[in-house]
């Protein structure tokens, strides 16, 4: 019988390194005399937001959320944003719309401001494509112009006054805005390798199979194996003499993957931050938790009707003010006033987020 010593243990040469996960460190885009920036990604966020279905739907109710019910301003200005027509058969209420969506997709929207020579009043706003839009900065970090791509290939240049430019989430000096589809691209790919999977496993009926034949020629397995391809594709049964060839399944070892696929949707949701319930899913949640997750979403929505105010009074000229869709708050107070028992998370708790402890 073999001596079993610890010392003799050997280790092969086929072990694989197992490396602690890392970020990869990132500087902003600036530099130089004049900076050129341009989105390099902009082709690849449009394919995600035009093939992942949880995507567009998350970015578009954002949108709608905002801009949904229209807005309100002056006699004068309602006059002139009523005849904008942007591409020729635009409403203003579409471009908003329009500029939102792009400003999540890409990380900036634009719209090119299109004003009388004379009189400099808006005549009309025509939305870009941010994949042919190039930033020009100074040596100092501060925007001096736009190039935008033509049809040709040769660029337009255009004075920053005759873009209006929206960035989503831009940071510290970097000279334009981040991609919502950055942070959660991984969840979007590992839900979807996920699901594919899963679907190649149970259009296989959930079983793996494979023959033992009782023979070594080639073009004979070949024909066998194209036989049995067809008999599974067209439904069929294939008929084999006794003896020449045996079937054996193989179960493959699957965890639970919808609980996987599951976690992920619900992660992707989170780091959007938009939640499910938004977009009329409600078989996971309570009616309070569904509550709670609306009332949330209201700060986010909030927030871009409030910056887009602002940047197209600073940019254009007019004020606005978006119609607020209708909010819970006022139901859940409602509710926690005849529910004098009910603990936990309360509306007027609510009224305390974001301004601190104490406060």
């Amino acid at each position: 019988m073999g001596e079993y010593n610890p010392s003799s243990a050997t280790t092969s040469s086929l072990t694989t390194t197992i490396t602690d996960y890392s970020v990869t460190p990132l500087t902003t885009d600036t530099g130089g005399k004049e900076y050129r920036w341009t989105n390099s990604k902009a082709k690849e966020y449009l394919g995600y937001y035009k093939k992942i279905p949880e995507l567009k739907k998350a970015i578009d109710a954002l949108a709608l959320y905002t801009s949904g019910k229209g807005y309100q301003t002056d006699l004068r200005s309602q006059i002139v944003l009523e005849h904008i027509t942007g591409w020729g058969e635009d409403t203003f209420n579409a471009i908003v719309w329009n500029l939102i969506v792009c400003k999540k997709i890409f990380g900036d929207a634009y719209a090119e401001i299109i004003r009388d020579g004379k009189t400099q009043l808006l005549l009309n706003m025509k939305v870009l494509d941010p994949a042919k839009m190039t930033h020009i900065t100074d040596e100092k970090g501060m925007l001096i112009r736009y190039e935008y791509q033509r049809p040709d290939g040769t660029y337009q240049k255009f004075d920053k006054e005759k873009i209006f430019h929206i960035s989503n989430d831009r940071i510290a000096d970097e000279c334009h805005g981040v991609s919502v589809i950055e942070c959660v691209q991984w969840v979007i790919d590992a839900r979807n390798e996920a699901m594919t999977d899963f679907r190649n496993v149970l259009h296989r009926n959930m079983h793996f199979r494979y023959m033992e034949v009782d023979f070594d020629d080639t073009t004979t397995m070949t024909a066998l194996k194209t036989q049995y391809a067809n008999s599974i594709k067209n439904g069929e049964i294939l008929l084999l003499p006794k003896g020449t060839a045996e079937m054996k399944t193989i179960v493959p070892s699957i965890i639970d993957p919808q609980s996987w696929i599951r976690y992920l949707e619900n992660f992707f949701y989170n780091a959007l931050g938009v939640p499910k319930v938004i977009l009329g899913g409600s078989e996971e949640f309570t009616e309070s938790s569904a509550k709670v997750g609306v009332l949330t979403f209201q700060q986010v929505y909030e927030r871009e009707q409030e910056d887009f105010k602002q940047d197209f009074w600073n940019q254009v000229h007019i004020q606005i003010e978006f119609v607020k869709p209708v909010s819970l708050k006022n139901e859940m107070i409602t509710n926690e006033q005849k529910n004098t028992g009910q603990v936990g998370f309360q509306p007027h708790e609510t009224e305390r987020i974001g301004m601190g402890e104490g406060q």
